[in-house]
């Protein structure tokens, strides 16, 4: 409390003198001040009287006792992890005593845009979940000296200058339970697919600290995607955090799909966070999962285009906070934010609304900060935390392939490693459009099987030569026979990396692709002919050595096995 102190009654009847002093000693005890005391008439009170002092209100009436007892119900029950109606109404109806309470209660200022300023609540904390007088709720944002940025997660409709908002005392969280798996929620973790109400098992807070350096472990376990151009030079780990970066329609959520879809059968959690996307992208996105049966291991968080930049904001920390609860218990989670560039514009509208003060592109100065502190939450778990992991693969899309841009290089910056697609790869045929030359991970071999390591041998040191000839190829109409060979071989190896849609390819399967097409199997085939000779090798394979493929499976590639494909493969000639 700063400056003088006031108190105002509200009740029916005007307390005696005798009472006045009570209200005044009690204020007193509490403030260490003594206060000028004001009575004030309110109707609607029939029995008690409700005190305020400054900001905090004392409700004594029925009302404000049966909320008292209404809010140690719910507190037990959150306690209690979940709700058995009731015995737990019988335990705290019969253990209750009102108790002397204030309740810290501010006024709206002014509303608009997502965007409310209260007054009132001077010791409310960044983070903190505030309730509206129409039940809403909202987020603090803002600290400022006489009042608070809040942003809305509701509409505003019954939100206006002059109205209440009410402390929480928490800090914005979702619920978490195994129930999640297989539906699609808000930021909120309200179901919006149409599916009924989900059985939360916790309330985790959204923002939490980042492991420390030593609950992590080092990332050595491949978190196989089924694309060969991937797994086989760009190799990510459970635990890593991979940026998926390019142009608008290059394929960046395919990857994505496809990485989630390729988890079948191998215990990993999914979760897919939409930002600022067409409703009907995200829709298409389920569809695909749930016809490949992934929707069963996969949760998605959507907070569309439609939706309000608040929820814009919360999604991917949401998200995030629903894959920490199945890392805890020990699992490998994957988790997709697809997009943060459309994160930083929400937020960067956000901050505007606020009023604070706009820096390079008219990002706040702390966008850095808005996804480090995201992306830093994915690790490898020490077996003393659970032992689980987080691998996040956020996608950026650039404008015209500038990477050098803000956003871009403030994530490259965060991750351990990019996958840039590239514009011309992708309208030239070349699908996955990887751009090998600029997509790097830094955990590189040791998130790779024996068998993929030993099996990728030269891929990327033929695939740079390739182009580097092809390249001095525009200048030059007479080529000599070993160079027309190595265009060839080139451009083979390229047609061996173009992948279907919603194909993901087993670990044998491209580690018999890579023994082939490096051992030279199949040198008079035509570029085009490559891959479908390559996919009917996979299937001898498969037929006539099971044992083989097996082997790969387990992560071995001995020198007789890669004999035996290549033999295979002669044989087929």
């Amino acid at each position: 409390m700063s400056g003088k102190l006031t108190a105002v009654i509200w009740s029916e009847k005007a307390p005696d003198e005798a009472r006045r002093e009570r209200f005044i000693d009690f204020i007193e005890s509490r403030y260490g001040e003594r206060a000028g005391l004001e009575w004030r008439f309110d109707g609607s009170i029939k029995n008690g009287f409700r005190l305020e002092v400054g900001s905090d209100v004392y409700d004594w009436t029925v009302e404000g006792r049966l909320a008292q007892l209404k809010k140690e119900i719910y507190a037990a029950g959150e306690s209690e992890g979940g709700f058995d109606v009731v015995p737990l109404m019988k335990e705290s109806i019969g253990a209750w005593e009102p108790r002397v309470t204030a309740d810290r209660i501010g006024r709206v200022v002014s509303v608009g845009d997502g965007i409310a300023v209260v007054s009132g609540l001077e010791e409310a904390f960044y983070g903190e979940i505030v309730i509206f007088e129409d039940g809403s709720r909202g987020m603090v944002q803002d600290l400022r000296e006489n009042s608070l940025g809040c942003i809305l997660f509701g509409g505003e409709e019954g939100v206006y200058a002059g109205s209440e908002v009410r402390r929480t005392g928490r800090v914005a969280g979702i619920p978490c339970g195994e129930g999640f798996l297989g539906r699609v929620v808000d930021a909120l973790g309200s179901p919006v697919d149409g599916g009924g109400a989900i059985a939360a098992e916790e309330y985790r807070p959204v923002e939490q600290a980042a492991p420390a350096i030593i609950d992590r472990r080092p990332v050595n376990l491949p978190l196989e995607t089924g694309i060969l151009a991937i797994d086989s030079m760009l190799p990510i780990g459970r635990g890593q955090r991979e940026l998926i970066i390019g142009d608008r329609q290059t394929g960046k959520t395919s990857i994505a799909v496809d990485t989630i879809i390729n988890q079948k059968d191998k215990g990993v959690v999914c979760v897919y966070v939409a930002i600022g996307q067409k409703a009907s992208s995200v829709a298409s996105v389920v569809r695909a999962l749930t016809l490949e049966d992934a929707m069963k291991y996969t949760v998605v968080v959507s907070a569309t285009a439609a939706d309000s930049a608040p929820l814009q904001y919360l999604a991917p920390y949401a998200g995030c906070t629903i894959a920490e609860y199945f890392a805890a218990s020990g699992r490998d989670v994957l988790i997709v934010y697809d997009d943060l560039s459309k994160h930083a514009v929400a937020y960067r509208a956000l901050s505007l609304l606020l009023g604070r003060a706009p820096g390079r592109e008219a990002y706040p100065g702390d966008v850095f900060y808005l996804h480090s502190r995201l992306l830093e939450r994915a690790a490898c778990l020490t077996e003393e935390k659970g032992g689980g992991s987080i691998t996040a693969l956020p996608i950026v899309e650039t404008q015209a392939g500038d990477v050098s841009a803000y956003i871009p290089t403030n994530i490259i910056s965060i991750t351990d490693g990019q996958i840039y697609l590239e514009g011309d790869m992708f309208h030239a045929g070349q699908r996955p459009a990887v751009n090998v030359g600029l997509s790097v991970s830094r955990v590189g071999g040791d998130a790779q099987t024996k068998a993929m390591k030993k099996a990728v041998g030269t891929l990327r040191l033929d695939l740079a030569q390739y182009r580097e000839t092809e390249v001095f190829m525009q200048f030059s109409s007479d080529l000599d026979e070993a160079t027309r060979r190595k265009l060839k071989y080139g451009e083979g190896l390229m047609y061996m990396l173009r992948q279907p849609r919603q194909s993901p390819m087993s670990m044998h399967s491209q580690v018999i692709f890579l023994v082939a097409a490096l051992n030279g199997c199949f040198p008079d085939s035509e570029p085009e002919e490559f891959r479908p000779r390559l996919e009917r090798l996979v299937g001898v394979c498969e037929r006539e050595h099971p044992a083989l493929c097996s082997r790969i499976d387990g992560g071995t590639l001995t020198a007789d096995d890669e004999a035996e494909i290549i033999s295979a493969a002669a044989k087929m000639e």
